[in-house]
């Protein structure tokens, strides 16, 4: 499907694209790029690429798609090292979860000719770094393309979807900015709230330490287990994103408070009524594939 793929950025998504572009037999050549030396140490005891490069500018050369996989706040940083070496009409894409500020830090940077499509896998773990990745990570999940305008030509967005359909995915297209508000519900603000519960649980000093965590229930398991994802993505995350973040938390808060009401007042038919419609949710993403139905979210015991 494409001669050589620079990767650029080999953790959790990065590693997940190498093996399963390995694995599926979509390039000849994978090139990795890394800042870090244990990273290019692992990827090579992993056999994970073709070629190894400290440096993106390296890797890029005579690559027909690269795939930026590093934290949005280091994008820019990528796009005016790769700029003087992408070939004439590569792909260049991204993985983050911001796409508006994906798209504000990179495009100016890059020459004409190069066919510039944002990306997101709405795929992943809460873990991190080369040994994380597998290559069945995107199957049956969803990746959202957000060309930044019109007149992106068509042939690369039909190359880059067909990449990605083979790597499993599923492939819409939207907008930067309608993207960013869905992921801001969808995925952010979920994880900010994990982040604060967490907090405040290892805040609470009538609560020790030990208790919350030979105590967890189900809810507080699953809060946990968001709350272990990579910090340095998600502080970017939430920087590169913050007017979508901020709307929907704003919304959040009013519904939290109307929430607290029907608890103060023993409100239970308006509870009753909301369990019910959130309920419809969690049937609906199992039933677009999305989720597990098995017990316990499908959690293998031991």
């Amino acid at each position: 499907m494409f001669g050589r793929v620079a990767i650029i950025g080999i953790g959790l998504i990065g590693s997940s694209i190498a093996r399963a572009v390995r694995a599926r037999g979509l390039a000849r050549h994978i090139a990795i790029a890394d800042r870090s030396a244990d990273h290019l140490e692992r990827a090579e005891a992993l056999g994970l690429g073709d070629s190894l490069h400290a440096g993106a500018d390296a890797a890029v050369v005579g690559a027909d798609l690269v795939v930026a996989c590093v934290p949005v706040g280091a994008c820019e940083e990528v796009a005016k090292l790769i700029a003087r070496d992408l070939a004439p009409g590569a792909i260049v894409t991204d993985v983050g979860s911001v796409k508006g500020s994906v798209v504000r830090q990179m495009r100016p940077h890059l020459p004409a000719g190069i066919h510039f499509i944002p990306g997101h896998p709405v795929a992943g773990t809460e873990f991190s770094g080369p040994d994380a990745g597998f290559a069945d990570l995107f199957d049956g999940r969803w990746c959202i393309l957000t060309p930044p305008s019109d007149d992106v030509d068509a042939d690369a967005i039909a190359r880059l979807t067909a990449f990605w359909r083979a790597l499993g995915s599923n492939v819409e297209c939207m907008t930067p900015d309608h993207h960013d508000l869905v992921l801001a519900i969808t995925s952010h603000v979920p994880h900010l709230i994990a982040y604060n519960i967490v907090g405040t649980a290892d805040d609470l000093e009538a609560v020790t330490q030990s208790e919350v965590m030979k105590f967890s229930a189900g809810g507080f398991r699953d809060f946990t287990r968001i709350a272990a994802s990579d910090p340095t993505m998600w502080r970017d995350v939430f920087l590169h994103n913050r007017e979508a973040v901020i709307e929907v938390l704003g919304r959040f808060t009013e519904d939290l408070i109307a929430l607290q009401r029907h608890i103060r007042w023993g409100e239970g038919d308006d509870l009753f009524e909301l369990f019910t419609r959130t309920r419809a949710i969690r049937r609906g993403i199992i039933g677009m594939g999305q989720e597990t139905p098995a017990a316990d979210f499908g959690r293998r015991k031991g």
